[in-house]
């Protein structure tokens, strides 16, 4: 294969979305309103809810809607119609029927932030709210129409209609005996028995309808990550974008570095005396009595900063001394600016008794 053809091959690789969004990308797309979740889960469990409130308050309702036709036809009939009668009318059947269906209403309410909670969490998000004129673009729009995500849509809503219209027709062919004989039956317990066939057809469709949403939610789910991927060359520039560019950091630190090791040196001329390994390890300490409780340790270093060290403390004329286990002992134990610890404080303390008798014969 030519050079040139293994290049835009490499090339398109980087570029294809193969990888899981990182969280940065996922907390962005939440910010904007992206989320995960299915419009039928809230849709499935509302019917459920509306069904058991049918079913806990149903006496009542039917208390109420016999008192409010009783109302009617008893005291509405017989008032004197005018302005101020047809508002009190109006208000006093506004009331009650707002009282009647107050649970119906409250349950739908509380179920739907309940299922929108545990697909989403809480999120308030404005971006879907801002108008965008992109949405009025006739070719989009068409092409929107004719997708394949609106493809999947239609045979989802195609679907439920057969699983809807299948669980209705063998219920009824269940009760295909009653229903034939609720021509002989009293008018109330036609309505009780129409009210319990109702329940338990839309019970049945409920579930249903649940299992069918959390499907639906798996399939939102999966084209929501899917369409959240990155390519390999995303990921890095997006770790460029947070955490900077590779190389230039890689600079930084070296440059950082080499001005630490500069300080370090000038610390060098202070020492009283540089514990050498003795090619592997420096350490130059430093003892003021007035001023310390302990030896300190004002540079270190190994390999070729041990010699940089050595070097210049010859230039000064600063006394080194071999001591390999010293030396790797205090190598390890201390960081630099640190003071030595308790129990090296006899051995430091004969080298340092040694610098000064060689400092006070010369």
């Amino acid at each position: 294969m030519p050079v040139s053809g293994l290049r835009l091959d490499l090339q398109w690789f980087a570029q294809e979305k193969t990888e899981p969004a990182t969280p940065r990308k996922r907390n962005e797309a939440r910010r904007k309103g992206q989320v995960a979740k299915s419009a039928e889960l809230p849709k499935a469990f509302i019917l459920i809810a509306v069904l058991l409130v049918l079913m806990m308050f149903g006496g009542s309702l039917k208390n109420g809607f016999y008192g409010l036709f009783t109302a009617a036809f008893s005291e509405y009939m017989r008032m004197e119609v005018t302005a101020e009668s047809a508002m009190r009318i109006f208000s006093d059947l506004a009331l009650r029927g707002m009282l009647m269906l107050a649970p119906i209403m409250l349950a739908s309410f509380l179920m739907a932030l309940a299922v929108n909670y545990v697909q989403v969490g809480f999120l308030f998000a404005g971006d879907p709210l801002v108008p965008k004129l992109n949405k009025l673009d006739p070719i989009k729009g068409f092409k929107r129409i004719f997708s394949l995500r609106s493809l999947v849509n239609l045979a989802k809503s195609i679907f439920q209609f057969l699983i809807i219209g299948y669980i209705a027709y063998i219920t009824l062919m269940a009760e295909k005996d009653s229903l034939l004989a609720l021509g002989g039956l009293p008018v109330e317990d036609l309505f009780g028995y129409a009210a319990s066939i109702t329940l338990n057809l839309g019970l049945k469709i409920g579930a249903a309808l649940i299992v069918l949403a959390v499907l639906d939610y798996i399939y939102q789910r999966y084209e929501y990550l899917k369409g959240l991927r990155m390519s390999k060359q995303d990921i890095k520039d997006e770790h460029k974008l947070t955490e900077g560019d590779p190389l230039i950091k890689s600079r930084i630190r070296d440059k950082q570095r080499r001005m630490a090791l500069r300080r370090m040196m000038q610390e060098v001329p202070k020492a009283d005396v540089v514990i050498t390994n003795p090619t592997h390890y420096a350490v130059a300490l430093r003892y003021e009595a007035s001023e310390m409780d302990a030896p300190q340790v004002i540079a270190k270093g190994a390999d070729l900063v041990a010699l940089r060290i050595r070097e210049v403390a010859r230039e000064h004329d600063i006394v080194i001394m071999e001591n390999k286990p010293l030396a790797r002992a205090l190598y390890d134990k201390v960081e630099i600016g640190g003071f030595v610890p308790a129990e090296l404080f006899q051995a430091v303390a004969e080298v340092l008794a040694y610098v000064y008798r060689i400092k006070r014969k010369v």
